[in-house]
């Protein structure tokens, strides 16, 4: 007979839950090993440099082929890490931007109260970088999602202006030199200096004038005591003089008319005593008071003045902010900004205006001169990507690095893009007396977007790639409710099992 342990026809039913329960396990372990790996794989990619000192960031270039951020200095990359851009359908919109807005702890209003850490907005309808889950893959509504301790390191090391740049396949700064490329003019940091020291000695001034009525306003007041007190003695002897003349008026024989007679005569002598104190001390208020009312007006000329000399300094000071050029061959125009702010617009030629000339992002990276300056350069290529959403690298779809390195823009085309620009002299003049550390050129194909408004740099997105990210967003929605909240709740859920990566 067989055995029923061996006939498939004979097992018995009560094997069947510990089967399932022991394969459920199985699947437990193998998903937590990928979880793992990819969480190790995840990690290792986070990367700084490590031989130099690392400046000040900025730059900051997305690649949506190798999903990552890419964070430059002047002198080269010094922070790298994955990234989950946004997924098919709500992808994010390849471009230039730079970052408008900051909030340590920020939850979305489009996405379910979602939590954002360390958020760096790009866009005021909502695209930004924050800390977030990375699966592995293109996988968010449109943002950029970054390692939650490599978004906290970020957030502290970056400003506003920021230029981050969104390339579709792969993308480096090359170092370029043109004459085309604005230098800074001689001691344009001269006036700068020289109206923060005339702010600083109107503070001083306006700090001395104010002591100096203060001290007006106290001497005054006690020499207002005497005058006073003087003032209520004459009150005393008028009403004793008022009640001697109402004794004589009311005397009923001519000896108590007499005494009466006699207390009215001391209490006319004594209001006219009182009468003298008042006045001397009166006539030893007077300067005093006049004093006080002189300091009173020097203390408000100067903090006038202080006020004047501190906005000259701020108006100084914006002036060396970086500016930042656009010149779309779409429109023929040239638009400049300054702290976000447009301040100028011109019409610009460009040789062989039907001929695409590509979209270029020139940055002065650092002042090597009084009037001399590096740039950088950045290309960005079309993905020619279908579906949108990031492809990785293979032989047939272009060239990249070890390790899927970034490739350097080519500063061949970049340097050709420059050569087919003319800029009138005067307009030349004055972008050339405001250029500084972070200032930039854009030349692009593409026309100023309409996110580029109030409050913002220039935005350029890339008409020929995916801008599903955008598309989705209603423009003011997320502005509108801005918010912040206390560390208090809830961060995020995580499931135990998973690693430092998981989905919510």
């Amino acid at each position: 007979m067989t055995s029923c342990f061996l006939n498939p026809r004979h097992r018995p039913t009560w094997l069947q839950p510990g089967r399932l329960a022991i394969a459920s396990w199985v699947a437990v372990l193998v998903m937590g090993d990928h979880a793992g790996a990819a969480s190790s794989r995840n990690e290792r990619a986070v990367a700084s440099v490590e031989h130099r000192i690392a400046g000040a960031p900025i730059m900051a270039v997305v690649s949506l082929r190798n999903q990552r951020i890419t964070i430059y200095d002047a002198n080269g990359w010094i922070l790298r890490a994955p990234v989950s851009s946004g997924q098919k359908g709500r992808e994010t919109p390849a471009g230039i931007f730079s970052v408008i807005e900051k909030q340590a702890e920020h939850y979305s209003n489009l996405y379910d109260d979602a939590y954002m850490p360390h958020m760096q907005r790009i866009t005021w309808s909502g695209i930004a970088l924050h800390g977030g889950p990375l699966p592995g893959y293109a996988a968010s509504h449109g943002c950029i999602r970054m390692p939650y301790d490599f978004a906290a390191r970020l957030f502290d090391a970056t400003r506003l202006g920021m230029r981050v740049i969104v390339a579709p396949t792969d993308a480096a700064p090359v170092e370029i030199a043109h004459p085309a490329l604005f230098s800074p003019q001689p001691g344009a940091g001269a006036v700068p200096a020289a109206r923060a020291a005339e702010a600083a000695a109107a503070v001083s001034r306006a700090d001395q004038a104010r002591l100096a009525a203060a001290t007006a306003s106290r001497e005054s007041a006690r020499a207002m005591l005497p005058v006073r007190a003087a003032e209520r003695l004459k009150l005393g002897a008028e009403a004793q003089l008022a009640a001697a003349e109402r004794a004589v008026a009311s005397a009923a024989s001519a000896e108590t008319k007499e005494q009466a007679e006699d207390a009215k005569a001391k209490a006319v002598a004594r209001v006219a005593e009182v009468e003298a104190q008042v006045a001397a001390a009166k006539a030893e208020l007077q300067p005093k008071l006049d004093a006080a009312a002189s300091a009173r007006e020097a203390a408000v000329i100067a903090e006038n003045a202080r006020v004047a000399a501190a906005e000259a300094a701020r108006e100084a000071a914006r002036n060396l902010e970086p500016v930042s050029v656009f010149i779309s061959r779409k429109t023929q125009r040239l638009y400049v900004r300054q702290a976000f702010q447009p301040i100028l617009e011109s019409p610009v030629t460009i040789q062989d205006a039907d001929r695409p000339i590509g979209t270029h992002v020139f940055t002065a990276m650092e002042r090597t001169g009084d009037v001399e300056m590096r740039w950088s350069a950045v290309s960005l290529d079309s993905g020619h990507q279908t579906g949108g959403v990031a492809e990785p690298h293979t032989p047939a779809r272009g060239r990249s690095g070890g390790d899927g390195e970034q490739i350097s823009t080519d500063p061949v085309a970049a340097k050709a893009a420059l050569d087919r620009i003319a800029i009138s002299q005067d307009v030349l003049d004055r972008i050339a007396g405001m250029a500084a550390v972070r200032s930039s050129l854009i030349i692009s194909d593409e026309a100023l977007s309409s996110e580029a408004g109030k409050g913002t740099e220039f935005v350029v997105l890339m008409s020929g790639e995916p801008q599903g990210g955008i598309k989705f967003r209603r423009r003011g929605v997320e502005t509108a409710g801005r918010y912040e909240r206390s560390r208090d709740r809830l961060l995020y859920r995580r499931w135990p099992f998973a690693g430092p990566f998981s989905t919510w």
